[in-house]
């Protein structure tokens, strides 16, 4: 796995997306209803948010019910939980810096949850700020390498906005500016080129290498802050390889 790489990345390679389909929904749903309140409009042409929210749920194959019920939960058309956003800070193993976002209705019991899953695997809560710093919010795409050449893919990422395209292992890495991201998506979905993962992400700057015994605890603290009910995405800027993610 490449530093620059996201949590995603290693899902993706160890087959958790396609496994945990459910606690996906239910996340997307989530972040739906969130965006659809926030941006004080169910009209995803009037709310980037919410626009970017049924794009990823879109990429999940969300039925269409599901998403008109989270936005409608949203816009106060239909009963719902009402959820705060929180982000929380720290260091997992080895020092790699860790981001989460979190979507809660009960503070207490997701600070409480997310701090016992820190210190299970040698990491530590840290303070707001304590490594924000170390990331920056992109536009991100991930194509397998098989399904499109390089020359290819680099035309038209780049024709219709892109950063970089740059190759990590058995996939290619399409990087945006967040006012940018749709447009390339729109223009690598006309092109028939697939898409493994395509959101709005915070990418890290720079990169903290772990092995052994400290990698394999990082891919469980990733894991388990995943699975947690209240977080809705995991960021890191772990560099580990994917013979020891494979492996675990």
């Amino acid at each position: 796995m490449s530093g620059h790489s996201k949590w995603s990345s290693i899902k993706h390679k160890k087959g958790a997306a396609d496994a945990k389909r459910g606690k996906i929904f239910t996340k997307l749903i989530k972040e739906i209803t969130v965006a659809a309140r926030m941006g004080g409009s169910g009209d995803p042409d009037m709310n980037p948010r919410l626009r970017s929210a049924i794009i990823a749920a879109k990429s999940e194959n969300m039925p269409k019910d599901n998403m008109e019920r989270a936005i409608k939960k949203g816009t106060g058309e239909l009963e719902g939980v009402d959820y705060e956003e929180i982000i929380y800070e720290g260091y997992g193993p080895g020092g790699a810096a860790v981001m989460i976002e979190s979507l809660t209705d009960n503070k207490n019991r997701t600070v409480a949850d997310i701090r016992h899953i820190f210190s299970k695997q040698n990491g530590n809560l840290g303070e707001n700020g304590c490594v924000s710093y170390m990331f920056k919010k992109k536009g991100y795409l991930v194509i397998e390498t098989k399904a499109i050449d390089e020359d290819t893919l680099m035309e038209t990422a780049l024709e219709a906005g892109a950063e970089d395209v740059r190759e990590d292992d058995s996939n290619f890495e399409v990087i945006t500016a967040p006012e940018d991201f749709e447009a390339v998506k729109e223009a690598i979905d006309t092109a028939s080129i697939p898409c493994i993962d395509a959101e709005i992400t915070m990418l890290p700057q720079s990169s903290t290498s772990l092995k052994g015994k400290e990698a394999e605890q990082m891919v469980r603290l990733m894991e388990a802050l995943d699975d947690c009910d209240d977080v809705q995405k995991v960021y890191t800027n772990a560099d580990i390889s994917g013979e020891v993610v494979n492996n675990i």
